[in-house]
């Protein structure tokens, strides 16, 4: 049996922390009379046969304002915290979820409500940047092999491997910084390029999946109109100023390269072993609801149990049982 406990990792920091205790709830409950969740994820799984541009950046399902949707998205997130404790407990899968977007869309809270209430030492995010010099000299999905989740552990990639096809598409110079054989120049990037990173992306996921893990995938899809009102609102509130930068406005400029970037990545990398889900991103309430939705219903469908305690443990249980209730006080 896994023991109850573990470490909650944080920066370079290890500090022993506690199982505790989980609330069970009906799933039938959590669903909205509306729209049951299966709804959800048949719209927003992405199609190949469909544009990016068949996607709504403001749809809400079956809500019209935050507040009718805030008792669903309470009890999803409990769902969610017992889903998560039988996936510690048994111990025989993992789960990757990858959160790609473009810049105001809302990764960082979507993970911060999202996953606020499960147990932070079965569950680590991952955020990265530019890659540093030594990641450079290997190979494109090596920094992330690295940081990939434990059995029973959720990981969490802000942002991932699909950089790779994503920001170094719109940017193909970065590419030349790989000392890649064969790619001298940036025309040298064609869509052969492309489509064979795709496929390495592709059996990766396919291999981890064979392996026990759920890959689950989420592009937070905003709005230019909305990515322009949430830059202002940095850039006006002195408490949001920190969350501003130039760059934000440069790589603006290259909206439409991105989603063009972005639907040939969904096209060639949405499988069924590793699915991608274009969320809505407009409204944030409904976007953290529709993930949260999906996580949990994917959780279901893999018959996670407690482990079984067996004779000989329960046998220990209730000797423990008797030499603590005997002792003197």
């Amino acid at each position: 049996m896994r023991p109850l406990f573990g470490y909650f990792v944080f920066g370079s920091i290890r500090m022993p922390c506690n199982r505790t205790k989980s609330f069970i709830f009906d799933w039938p409950q959590i669903c909205s009379p509306r729209e049951f969740p299966m709804d959800f994820i048949k719209k927003l799984q992405f199609d190949p046969s469909k544009s990016l541009k068949d996607y709504e950046t403001n749809y809400t399902g079956p809500y019209n304002k935050k507040k009718e949707a805030a008792e669903d998205f309470k009890q999803g997130l409990e769902r969610l915290r017992e889903l998560q404790d039988k996936l510690y407990a048994h111990n025989k899968h993992g789960v990757l979820i990858i959160l790609q977007a473009l810049d105001a869309a809302g990764k960082d809270g979507t993970i911060k409500h999202v996953m606020s209430g499960v147990n932070p030492q079965g569950c680590q995010v991952k955020s990265f940047k530019a890659p540093s010099g030594e990641e450079l000299d290997h190979d494109f999905m090596w920094r992330c092999f690295k940081a990939l989740p434990e059995r029973g552990n959720i990981g969490i990639f802000n942002r991932s491997y699909y950089e790779e096809v994503l920001a170094v598409r719109v940017h193909p110079g970065f590419l030349l910084k790989q000392n890649l054989p064969g790619v001298e120049k940036e025309s040298d990037a064609d869509q052969a390029f492309w489509e064979m990173r795709f496929t390495d992306i592709t059996n990766f996921e396919r291999y981890f999946s064979n392996n026990g893990y759920l890959v689950l995938k989420f592009f937070l899809n905003v709005s230019r109109k909305e990515q322009k009102e949430r830059f202002l609102d940095r850039i006006n509130e002195p408490a949001k100023n920190w969350k501003f930068t130039m760059s934000d406005v440069t790589e603006r400029q290259y909206f439409d390269e991105y989603l063009g970037a972005f639907e040939d990545m969904l096209k060639h990398t949405s499988k069924d072993f590793a699915p991608w889900y274009v969320i809505p991103a407009d409204k944030k309430w409904f976007m953290r609801l529709a993930v949260c939705n999906i996580i949990v219903s994917h959780l279901e469908k893999l018959d996670l149990k407690y482990p079984d305690a067996g004779p000989g443990h329960l046998a220990d249980i209730e000797k423990a049982r008797v030499i603590l209730e005997n002792e003197d006080e």
